[in-house]
């Protein structure tokens, strides 16, 4: 199943605002079939029938999606609503279909989930006049089909908004929303919530039921959405803090992987259930939900980054258990992990250094300091070039070496690397930052240390010298061995 972070976020370097449906006719470069059209087909096509129009600003619309132009689909589906509306009229059910493919367009492409919502109450709204007026059976079928879109598309909207407080949505998309649009709508702008977005899937749920008892849906298609129903209302459940009824759509997702025959899909649902389970604290169902999944990855795909990421879990889970004898699991599947991560995206990767940091953690817990910090002084190089020199991760590095050295009593070492980590920590928060108090401190107490002291009185005494050997310049005659020791 999808984490919540597979719903696309929005991208700030979008375009600055949604595209204008007065822009349909208006413009004339975005109305051109071709950059390279002379005048004459220029007035050929703004002359052009609204159908063929439509046509048009349909086919480019999918070609621009098929391309990953996002922006300049949406902008071409927003002609087609406007061309639609034209063509067929206000309640004809092409309208409530080009207005559900534009929400999904901004739902799917750019994250805006309010846009899609607006979208989608209109196309709500036509529907059922669509479906009174008909008297075609296949209109009434597609008329279905539109709505269980409508459902699907608003329940993930409302799983989007929902994952913010709305102030922060509405600033972080505050420049990407049609604010003219906003200042039209007769109700407040609101956010879908979670109890919205159970009830959307599971009456997508039921839509899609009685597509299929109409025979109007293929068995591999009703089982892809019932796939998506069920990842969307776990999901729902998860946040809610509902885990028993997750754990059940889990299930039921097992159960249609293992009806289409994708075993290689069950790993992302073992790996929600492992943690539905571990928050739970039943570690041991974690385990096994983990095992099962780590089992499926291997066989399937044994050099790629699912199998790492779950050997990552495994190896968390097994370290965080008080069994000694959990230690041995753990540090095999930190090995396990930190090879695979290694022969799929390499060492210099940010996942494969995020858990050798793990690593690095368990293997101090376990009292195996020295290995830890030879683990921790070869990942500087990598951090440094992933990260750059300052960065938290290297600061963090740094910290970590200098308290083992601490503890280890090499004094001398310890102020070294905690003064670089201090100058780091500076740069990044400042003198204030409780990190940076809390290094000044241990600075400060190793600066104490009688063989800090003593070095620092040694550095200053050949300070004093320098100038002094410096400005001896021997005779023409002396080869120079009377110049004092530096």
């Amino acid at each position: 199943m999808a984490d919540d972070e597979a719903v696309t976020k929005p991208n700030p370097d979008s375009s600055s605002e949604s595209p204008d449906l007065e822009s349909t006719n208006s413009s004339v470069d975005a109305s051109r079939p071709c950059a390279s059209q002379t005048g004459y087909a220029r007035r050929d096509f703004i002359m052009m029938p609204p159908e063929e129009k439509l046509r048009h600003f349909e086919g480019r619309a999918q070609n621009h999606e098929e391309n990953q132009e996002f922006d300049a689909c949406i902008q071409d589906l927003v002609r087609c609503v406007a061309l639609t509306r034209l063509v067929f009229g206000e309640g004809h059910l092409k309208l409530a279909q080009v207005h559900v493919r534009l929400a999904k367009a901004y739902f799917q492409f750019k994250g805006w989930g309010l846009q899609a919502k607006e979208h989608l109450a209109l196309a709500r709204e036509l529907l059922p006049f669509c479906s009174s007026i008909s008297s075609c059976e296949v209109e009434k079928l597609e008329a279905l089909l539109c709505l269980l879109s409508v459902h699907l598309t608003q329940g993930g909207s409302a799983l989007l908004t929902d994952k913010y407080p709305f102030n922060e949505y509405v600033l972080h998309n505050l420049t990407e929303i049609n604010i003219k649009a906003i200042n039209n709508m007769n109700k407040p702008l609101t956010p879908l919530t979670l109890e919205e977005a159970e009830s959307s899937f599971l009456e997508a749920e039921q839509v899609l039921e009685e597509l299929h008892q109409l025979g109007d849906i293929n068995q591999e298609e009703k089982i892809k959405t019932e796939l998506e129903i069920c990842n969307g209302l776990f999901r729902v459940y998860k946040r809610q803090n509902r885990p028993e009824e997750a754990l059940h759509q889990c299930e039921k997702a097992l159960h249609l992987l293992t009806d289409c025959g994708k075993p290689e899909k069950m790993c992302s649902v073992y790996r929600d259930m492992a943690a539905i389970e571990q928050d739970k604290g039943h570690v041991d169902q974690a385990i096994e939900h983990l095992t099962k999944a780590h089992a499926i990855a291997v066989s399937h795909s044994p050099e790629e980054v699912e199998g790492a990421h779950i050997s990552h879990s495994l190896a968390l889970i097994f370290s965080a258990a008080t069994e000694p004898h959990h230690n041995d699991s753990a540090g095999r599947y930190f090995e396990q992990s930190l090879c695979a991560y290694k022969k799929s995206v390499g060492p210099q990767d940010p996942a494969f250094l995020a858990v050798q940091d793990d690593f690095c953690r368990f293997l101090l817990f376990s009292g195996q300091q020295e290995r830890c910090v030879e683990i921790q002084k070869a990942s500087l190089p990598s951090k440094r070039s992933t990260f750059g020199e300052l960065s938290a991760e290297v600061a963090e590095t740094l910290q970590l070496i200098g308290s083992v050295e601490m503890t280890e009593g090499r004094m001398k070492q310890a102020h070294r690397t905690m003064t670089k980590c201090l100058e780091i920590l500076s740069l990044l928060y400042g003198h204030q930052h409780k990190k940076t108090k809390a290094t000044q401190k241990a600075v400060d107490m190793l600066a104490r240390a009688p063989e800090v002291v003593a070095e620092r009185h040694q550095r200053k005494g050949r300070r004093k010298t320098k100038p002094q050997t410096s400005s001896v310049v021997p005779s023409s005659g002396d080869d120079g061995n009377s110049m004092s020791d530096s």
